[in-house]
């Protein structure tokens, strides 16, 4: 009878008949145990036009908040009640499609923050200088897939705690330059960007830990040291401020510690091997130095609005646009010149027509998507940046040709 009461005192008299109407199936509800959500439906049956006139926002509120034990319904079943729509229960109301979307929300999120043309890269440099320590064929065992494996997902961990951190100090930067960022978009909180960085970090070091190599260890740390200096925002450090020291931190990440250091945790941990400096290995890290500089100055070119307002002193801001990316074409172009003449140099002959052929052609392409670039357009920047990204990984592709 309470529940009566509150009904009929929040809302206005209908006729008798439906006020009688009303009052019995509440009756009924009382005495039969019947879903909570089932009973606003059936209100909502006799389509009262008052309902939807007189329910105001704090008549919501204060209904949530009574101790019905039937009523719990959230504010939208309310709303769909009185306003006469049927309400769908059970497995309608969360249906497989719903719950897909979420999904897919969720992992295209994380997709984003993960910033996935690094994971990518990060995967197929490994991939690429693990194959560097094969000698022969019969080296290709399970036991190299398995390091290589070991190798991979710890790196990947660093790279995600990486990449986050970034973004969790560039929040406000990226509200300019890359607002489809979930912490910049506010899809991810502060809070679960922290959780994710602080995660996968321990993660990367759990792993490096029990598989017991320390090459991999050391990379792993050195990169952990390195991406935190580059990117919190502490005395002394936030070393992305100044661009000389920002391109040499990308360096020793993508020239160095990639090449030598995982290059040594298959040589020595995974084939039990001295450690050894070939050819290949040292063209690979002469080569991804040049490369990695390229990006390092590159991916500053698209933000310079957000760098220039918030005080970042990149190259791009104070030498400008044009002059950053035609100093970068240059240098990759050189940097292909030398893997020609490399190639070139090889006493093996199919190592020397792909390796000579595939440089040509990725320095081709690159000379023609750059001359087509529109300097103004900040898409047609961006998109030559991932351009500039996928030549970096055809480049891992040619690496263990060079023999």
């Amino acid at each position: 009878m309470a529940m009566h009461s509150l009904l009929v005192g929040s809302i206005a008299k209908p006729s008798s008949h439906a006020s009688f109407s009303v009052s019995a199936e509440l009756s009924s509800f009382t005495n039969v145990k019947v879903s909570r959500c089932t009973a606003w439906s059936s209100l909502g049956r006799y389509h009262v036009t008052s309902f939807k006139n007189l329910l105001a926002e704090n008549h919501v509120r204060s209904i949530e908040k009574r101790s019905l034990p039937f009523l719990r319904c959230s504010r939208s079943h309310l709303v769909v009640a009185f306003s006469g729509q049927s309400l769908k229960s059970g497995p309608e109301a969360f249906s497989p499609r719903s719950s897909w979307n979420y999904l897919t929300n969720v992992l295209d999120a994380f997709y984003r923050f993960s910033r996935p043309h690094t994971v990518i890269g990060t995967a197929l440099s490994i991939v690429s200088v693990s194959l560097l320590a094969v000698k022969n064929l019969s080296d290709i065992s399970p036991v190299f897939f398995t390091g290589m494996l070991q190798a991979i997902v710890a790196a990947l961990f660093m790279n995600i705690y990486i990449v986050g951190l970034n973004q969790l100090f560039d929040i406000e930067i990226d509200k300019v330059n890359k607002p489809y960022l979930p912490l910049a978009s506010g899809e991810y909180s502060v809070g679960i960007g922290v959780f994710i960085v602080a995660s996968f970090a321990i993660l990367s070091f759990w792993l490096g830990h029990i598989v017991g190599s320390w090459p991999l260890f050391w990379a792993l740390f050195v990169s952990f040291i390195l991406g935190t200096a580059y990117s919190i925002n502490l005395p002394m450090l936030r070393w992305k401020r100044f661009a000389l020291v920002a391109a040499m931190c990308i360096l020793a990440v993508r020239a160095v510690i990639v090449q030598i250091a995982f290059f040594l945790h298959m040589q020595m941990h995974v084939y039990g091997r001295p450690a050894v400096f070939s050819r290949p290995l040292i063209f690979a890290t002469a080569f991804m130095s040049f490369f990695s500089v390229v990006i390092a100055l590159f991916k500053d070119i698209p933000d310079i609005e957000g760098d220039r307002i918030f005080g970042i002193r990149s190259f791009t801001v104070r030498l400008g646009q044009k002059r950053v990316f035609w100093t970068c074409i240059s240098l990759l172009e050189m940097a292909y010149a030398v893997a020609i003449a490399v190639g070139a140099s090889s006493s093996f002959l199919w190592s020397k027509v792909i390796t000579v052929v595939g440089h040509v052609i990725l320095a081709a392409f690159l000379l023609r998507g750059a001359q087509s670039v529109d300097l103004s357009n900040k898409a047609a920047i961006t998109s030559f940046y991932m351009f500039i990204w996928k030549l970096f990984y055809a480049e891992y592709l040619l690496i263990p040709l060079v023999r």
